[in-house]
């Protein structure tokens, strides 16, 4: 009976694990948006919504190459150097790391070059000290508060006003005198946001309300409460896992005015946002239908069943009932079957069910999961569907430049591969199968570069050759111990990971300059169980004036130099969760202090407590 049991469940994790969404029937795969109300419930009730699991979405604005520059622009990732100014006045700043330079993204400590925004910790509201402290702070030995502000979130900082981001609600408060210039209330949980062209581009998701889904409400700003009409919520054209919605709104930072809005069905999951001049791409990974998965390994091993069990699932498979009715069905009659055997028998079957499902799984891991793309211009109108086999591991997965998106994806449970779409969505080049037995934990897109690593036992860290789009190749790789979970671009020859060997934090140093032989020319372990880098990373800085790079860790604030190698060359004890440079000095920042240093001496040029 205990066999008889297990068999049942293998049939049903089989059913299960992958009872998701249906691949489409035909190439003919569109976005678009709901005809109607009904048109728009009809649509959740063909989708399998109601399985455990869950479907990742991303939204991704794809990098196009600027059109005033020539060949490869590098990720500035927080070196981001805005000068201007004479002498004795600002001249630099950094900005916070971002994937691509020019978007920025929400973090807990902005500049501007004089001032210094950052979220202290949250208790201190219950004090009435203030969530959010402005900060004079250049020049560095005379900082003081400017003022406090009663809130906290993540910050986007444009002209005069510093927005805050939270949960269910976004304020934007006067630079100047921290006054609340806007405030909007989200009818749904933030999922994310950018900066980009002096809009405020933000995200948010909602559950869907089946009697009644659409129209959508996501936001209210003033007495005003938007509305996204049925026409205006997008859908694929092949059925996905639907139990969200989720609403794009760009807002005018200075006023709090959307100007666009539109909306798409999804599911609670991962979710990524990725933003160019160009482009929103907005991913679905999805997972062929149970029914259909089992019919095929059924057909597939065809001797391990006997021909009434065949016919009974064959024209099962042509009823017109749900996908879900057609698993529970399938399930009955092997369980029909597996209780007329005898038990030898049955455990003979056991065995050989087994050994055949994991071959069958490895052979069709990229049917059996893929992720489809959507594009979306910046006035968030559809422009197609696409899709690639696997699934994205971050935002960092996905990269457009000139004119093609890039994406890396890990298949079942050990293989990668690097996929190159054109501009309608349609694979042009591909790299399958690499960093066998293991999964991408780190990439980066770099022009006509790409930099993946996998993990499993060891650190492969593979170059990609992408400079052909139709013909992307794997130009290099180097095994190493340890992983990087974040890598980083110095320049056109050196790359930074950062990830972890064993339990303490591992900083690794890559010359590349020899795309095909890529070597680890330096390493730090530094002894720290963790890094907030590991998570984020806006946590990480750059500064290649002064050839240095800072991170945070659990004891305190390390600032290493790359130049001739690895070097330790300040470490600063206490909390710090961030830093940022103006002119020449580096400020580290806790949720209790800022402390600056001269980069030229690295002697203290000024302290502030935030209390």
């Amino acid at each position: 009976m205990k066999r008889l049991l297990l068999v049942t469940v293998l049939v049903a994790l089989i059913l299960v694990a992958f009872a998701l969404t249906r691949p489409p029937e035909s190439k003919e795969v569109k976005i678009v948006p709901f005809s109607s109300e009904e048109d728009f419930k009809e649509y959740i009730s063909s989708c399998t919504s109601s399985y455990e699991g869950s479907m990742s979405l991303g939204i991704a604005v794809g990098r196009a190459e600027i059109a005033s520059t020539q060949g490869m622009t590098i990720d500035k990732g927080g070196t981001g150097n805005v000068y201007g100014g004479g002498a004795g006045e600002v001249y630099r700043h950094s900005t916070t790391n971002v994937q691509v330079e020019g978007i920025d993204e929400p973090d807990i400590v902005k500049t501007d070059g004089k001032n210094i925004y950052m979220v202290s910790r949250i208790y201190r509201l219950e004090k009435g000290v203030g969530g959010i402290t402005a900060v004079s702070a250049y020049p560095p030995d005379n900082m003081s508060v400017r003022f406090r502000i009663n809130d906290y979130g993540k910050l986007l900082l444009h002209g005069n006003s510093l927005v805050v981001l939270k949960d269910y609600e976004v304020r934007a408060y006067s630079v100047e005198t921290g006054k609340e210039l806007w405030k909007a209330e989200l009818n749904g949980s933030l999922v994310d946001a950018r900066l980009y062209n002096g809009k405020l581009f933000i995200v948010v998701r909602d559950n869907v309300f089946y009697p009644k889904p659409c129209p959508i409400r996501p936001v209210r700003v003033g007495d005003r409460v938007y509305t996204v009409e049925c026409g205006s919520v997008y859908h694929p054209t092949v059925p996905v896992v639907v139990d969200s919605t989720y609403t794009v709104m760009v807002f005018n930072p200075s006023t709090g005015k959307i100007e666009k809005i539109a909306s798409f069905v999804g599911s609670t999951g991962s979710t990524v946002v990725y933003m160019s001049r160009n482009a929103v791409y907005i991913t679905y990974t999805s997972f062929i239908d149970p029914a259909r998965l089992a019919y095929m390994f059924m057909k597939e091993n065809s001797d391990l069943f006997p021909d009434w069990v065949l016919r009974k699932v064959e024209k099962l498979m042509d009823y017109d009932i749900s996908n879900r009715a057609k698993s529970v069905e399938i399930s009955v009659i092997v369980e029909r079957y597996m209780s007329s055997l005898g038990k030898e028998e049955r455990l003979r079957l056991e065995n050989e069910y087994w050994n055949r499902w994991t071959e069958f799984h490895k052979k069709h891991a990229r049917d059996i999961e893929q992720t489809y793309i959507a594009k979306f211009n910046l006035d968030l109108r559809a422009e197609g569907l696409g899709k690639v086999p696997g699934r994205l591991l971050n935002q960092f997965s996905l990269d457009e430049w000139a004119g093609y998106l890039r994406v890396a994806t890990t298949v079942g449970g050990g293989e990668n591969d690097v996929y190159v779409l054109d501009s309608e969505l349609n694979i042009v080049g591909a790299i399958q199968g690499f960093g066998l037995d293991e999964r991408i934990y780190a990439v980066r897109f770099v022009g006509d570069r790409g930099y993946i690593v996998t993990f499993r036992q060891t650190d492969p860290f593979f170059v990609i050759d992408l400079s052909d789009p139709k013909n992307p190749k794997i130009a290099g790789k180097l095994k190493i111990p340890g992983f990087s979970s974040y890598l980083h671009p110095i320049n056109d020859t050196l790359v930074l990971g950062i990830g972890r060997e064993g339990e303490w934090v591992k900083i690794s140093l890559f010359d590349v300059s020899d795309p095909e032989n890529p070597e680890e020319v330096d390493r730090y372990i530094l002894k720290e169980y963790w890094s907030a880098v590991l998570n984020t990373h806006h946590a990480f800085l750059l500064d290649r004036d002064h050839g240095i790079f800072f991170l945070p860790a659990g004891n305190g604030g390390y600032v290493f130099t790359y130049l001739g190698g690895l070097k330790l060359i300040k470490a600063v004890s206490g909390m710090a969760e961030r830093a940022v440079y103006i002119n020449d000095y580096l400020y580290i920042i806790g949720p209790e202090r800022i402390v600056a240093y001269d980069e030229n001496s690295w002697e203290k040029a000024g302290e502030i407590e935030i209390s």
